[in-house]
């Protein structure tokens, strides 16, 4: 046997979990979503096309809300350890949702991801139960939690 694959009887590492990951990928993909959307709204401060409701015209300003939002997706991927972290990545789709006030194509995409957060949730949390379940009926290969 290679030393990569582990013999009959052996213990592996836990898994990192599902759950984590995919909420984790998925917000970090939220924060290149803002930082595109911020450009788009920055170049189209002077223009009347594809502007939503609410203007912007401060360049400051709108760097100012995009890096913030983004800076905030950011330190929330590295918290989805916890409840708390998935609650408020839960609480910072309404934000990513609102970004249509700006640019409205924003109410598709953003809905979008807001999608593939709730997909993220339910589907990671069912590949972690799966996977306890097969370690609780398999404690022979079941993961070292030392």
């Amino acid at each position: 046997m290679s030393k990569d694959q582990p013999a009959p009887g052996d213990r592996i590492k836990p898994k990192k979990s599902a759950l984590v990951q995919f909420t984790s990928t998925t917000l970090l993909l939220e924060v290149f979503l803002v930082l595109f959307a911020t450009m788009v709204v920055w170049a189209l401060r002077d223009s009347e096309f594809g502007r939503g409701p609410l203007r912007i015209e401060s360049s400051a300003a709108i760097w100012v809300l995009g890096g913030v939002l983004a800076l905030v997706l950011l330190v929330l991927s590295r918290a989805q350890g916890s409840a708390a972290g998935r609650a408020a990545g839960s609480v910072a789709q309404v934000p990513m949702l609102a970004m249509g006030l700006l640019v409205p194509m924003m109410y598709l995409v953003g809905g979008v991801f807001v999608v593939l957060w709730i997909y993220a949730l339910r589907l990671g949390s069912r590949v972690d139960r799966e996977r306890a379940e097969y370690d609780a009926a398999h404690p022979e290969t079941a993961p070292n939690v030392d």
